[in-house]
Order: C-alpha cells, then structure tokens, then sequence
C-alpha cells in the first residue's frame, strides 16, 4: 500500500504547496476565469503533443506557456474586452481538443483521466516533471514576491516605483500556465482551477498578511491533498474530485465558522 500511494502522495503535495501561494494571487487579481482558459486549452496542448509524437506533459507545458504569453499580449492591446477573450480561447481551444481526439481511433489517451485527473497513476517519470516544475515556479515566485504583490495591489503605484507591470503580468501568467499544465494529472483539466482557488479562499479567513495567507494556501492544499487520497482509496472514489470536495468542506467550515475577534 505504501509504494502505491507514496509517488501519488508527493505529487499531491508538491503541486498543493505550490498551487496555494500561486492561488493567492488569482484570488486577489480575480483571476478564476483566466485559469479555467489555460486549463481548458491544456487538452488542446495533449491533442497537439499526441499527432506530434512528442512527450504529452511536455506538448501541454509548451503549449500553455505560448497561450500564456500570447492572452498577456492581447490583454495589453485591449483589442477586445478580456472576459470575451477568455470565454472566446476557453471553450474553443478545449472544443478543438476533444474534436482532434475524436478523430482518431485507438486513442493512447485516457479521455477521463484528462478530465477528472488520475491522481493515483503518478509514477517515477511524472514526479521528475512535477519536482522540477514545482521547484521552478516556487524560486521565481519567492524571487518576485515584492514586484508581483506591489504590482497586484496596485499597478499604477508599482509603474511609479519603477516595478515593470508588463513583465510582472507575463510573469505571473506564465507561472500559472506551468502550474495548470502540471496540475492537470492530479485533478484534471475541469478541476485545476479549483486548486488554485478553494485553498486561497480559504487561507483569507486565517490570514492577517499576504504572506500568511500564501502560507496557509498551501497548508490548505496540502490537507487537502492528504484528505482526498485518503477518500479515494477508503472509498474508491475518484482521486483528483476527492481532492477538490475536501478542499471544499473545508472551506465552507471555515466560512460557516464564527470568526470571533476578527475584523
């Protein structure tokens, strides 16, 4: 029992800490929609890697990162309202997706899996992918912490101070692009968001300081994590949805909970 849960445990927790203080600053931006984008055209970056006859992890890596850079730019030009962009690249990337892997008999991809996640079926090979993404987005994101967070509060200020709001931007879509393309083999395409979003939600009823909520975001996750692994294996149910209902109990109990003493 303990080989069989130990790779899906770390990956569970590696991608839990790191999605928690990413999270943070999706809540903060508002950012929800523009994850659900990236997670959405995660599938795409699978079809895409599939026909390539290239490694599937790293065809949607790549391929988020590039859809990352190209949404900071059109946002930047505001040639059309972001919310209309994002619903526009969501539903036809992930529509252009499942339509690419339909066409196609004898598929070597576990449509579900995709979907919903396979936390459980992480081996040796995808702990390398997630260790080494993982450790990459959390030394950038501790490096920029300063500029991202003053850029975050308010862009205008930061801008004055001298921080490049541009670059901060791009930063910050392409850390959440490389999170979401990992995270997709843990909860799934139509779940990664949810990640990112229920364990910082409810870091900000703990929380005093942005640096507290980060860290309890990922606590959260880790929880989370732990709990839903738990669930799937005492009760067979699905890994990567057990993982987002624990995240979500514990957030409405927190919530639900009176709050004595706070502001």
């Amino acid at each position: 029992m303990i080989d069989i849960l130990l790779w899906p445990w770390l990956g569970g927790m590696l991608i839990a800490a790191t999605t928690g203080p990413l999270g943070a600053f999706v809540v903060w931006r508002r950012m929800a929609y523009f994850g659900d984008t990236l997670a959405h055209a995660a599938l795409l970056g699978v079809a895409l890697g599939w026909m390539l006859h290239i490694n599937l992890t790293l065809a949607v890596v790549l391929f988020c990162l590039l859809l990352a850079i190209l949404l900071s730019a059109l946002m930047y030009q505001r040639i059309i309202a972001t919310d209309t962009l994002l619903g526009i690249l969501s539903h036809s990337s992930l529509a252009v997706g499942l339509v690419i892997i339909s066409l196609f008999n004898n598929q070597p991809v576990d449509l579900m899996a995709m979907l919903f996640g396979d936390l459980l079926a992480i081996g040796s090979e995808d702990m390398l992918w997630i260790s080494l993404s993982c450790a990459i987005v959390l030394a950038i994101l501790a490096y920029y912490w300063q500029p991202l967070l003053n850029h975050t509060i308010c862009p205008e200020l930061a801008h004055v101070e001298g921080v490049n709001t541009n670059f901060m931007r791009t930063l910050l879509f392409v850390l959440i692009a490389m999170v979401i393309a990992i995270a997709m083999k843990i909860v799934g395409i139509l779940l990664i968001t949810s990640l990112l979003i229920i364990p910082a939600a409810s870091a900000r009823r703990l929380a005093t300081t942005p640096e507290q909520m980060a860290m309890w975001a990922a606590l959260l996750g880790c929880f989370a994590a732990t709990g839903g692994m738990a669930l799937s294996w005492i009760y067979d149910t699905p890994a990567g949805p057990s993982v987002v209902v624990i995240a979500s109990a514990v957030f409405f109990i927190l919530y639900l909970a009176p709050a004595k003493g706070r502001r």
